[in-house]
């Protein structure tokens, strides 16, 4: 997949574009975009057109994905061609103005493919039925989707979101048809685990992503391409003094390596238990045991 964000001028190619923010690459935006790709055989390529993370979202919002993740999501889709700008580049634009300058005269759209509730153009004025007449005076046809169901739930991001903060990992992972996770660097923490027998790796999470609920999740850990089952605790450690910021704290059963200063990708499989301060540190270890033996059941 290459990323033509910042380059000029026409494309070589007539292309299908999938338009939409895609901010988790989740089912139903991929169905969006696998139909781009559908479409984008022979003489035309796919193209995804949608925005930096957190440059549409509103104050105080989260991210489901960095942009890093994001693009590697978009790669997994075979797209051949992404162009992502910051929402602000194109804020004031019209629909018309997008749809003449960037769609036509940039992308050399053929096939324009969106969900029904897509908005475009200055002050999102622009919606469907806009984009299907300006693509007949334009030249390309508009494909227009519906959303997405699954078990009776509309998939969005906005459900996913609520299901991860409430704990409910699996069925997050339902929707976005893979775990919710993240790659952070590893840090230097309290190492009371090693004391325990119970080593770990620490990771702080950082401003801005979907906080999942404060417990004990177990997870898969990826290590030189190499999946480990771990065991994640998610919050401020009320047991040992707590943290100013939540912790991501990881046993990975069957490693003993040396990961500080690495990034590692941790992916949350299944909620095990609440956070919990316990009275006292043998307890808070024997608590630790039997959720690492709860953990090691999981078969991935």
């Amino acid at each position: 997949m290459k990323d033509i964000t910042n380059e000029r001028g026409p494309l070589e190619w007539r292309t299908a574009v999938a338009l939409g923010v895609f901010d988790g690459v989740h089912l139903g935006h991929r169905t969006v975009i696998d139909k781009a790709v559908s479409l984008g055989k022979g003489e035309l390529r796919s193209v995804v057109f949608t925005f930096r993370q957190g440059s549409v979202t509103n104050k105080g919002s989260v991210r489901l994905l960095s942009d890093e993740d994001k693009f590697y999501r978009l790669s997994q889709r075979r797209v051949d061609l992404v162009c992502s700008p910051d929402l602000g580049e194109v804020r004031d634009m019209s629909a018309e103005d997008f749809v003449r300058e960037i769609l036509v005269g940039r992308l050399r759209c053929r096939f324009a493919v969106c969900g029904k509730d897509f908005r475009f153009g200055r002050g999102a004025a622009g919606d469907v039925s806009l984009l299907e007449r300006l693509g007949e005076e334009c030249g390309f046809l508009t494909v227009v989707l519906d959303k997405l169901s699954l078990g009776g739930e509309t998939v969005s991001s906005t459900a996913i979101k609520e299901h991860i903060s409430r704990g409910e990992i699996v069925r997050a992972n339902e929707m976005l048809g893979y775990r919710f996770g993240y790659r952070l660097p590893v840090i230097h923490g309290r190492e009371l685990g090693r004391t325990w027998d119970f080593p770990t790796i620490n990771q702080q999470l950082p401003e801005g992503i979907v906080m999942p609920r404060f417990g004990v999740y177990c997870s898969r850990v990826k290590i030189d391409g190499k999946a480990y089952t771990g065991v994640t605790d998610i919050g401020v450690k009320p047991t040992v003094g707590k943290e100013t910021t939540p912790l991501s704290e990881t046993y990975i059963l069957g490693f003993g390596g040396d990961l500080y200063g690495r990034v590692i990708q941790v992916s949350l499989e299944r909620f095990i238990r609440p956070e919990k301060k316990f009275d006292s540190i043998d307890e808070l270890r024997a608590q630790i045991a039997r959720d690492t033996e709860d953990a090691a059941r999981t078969v991935f």
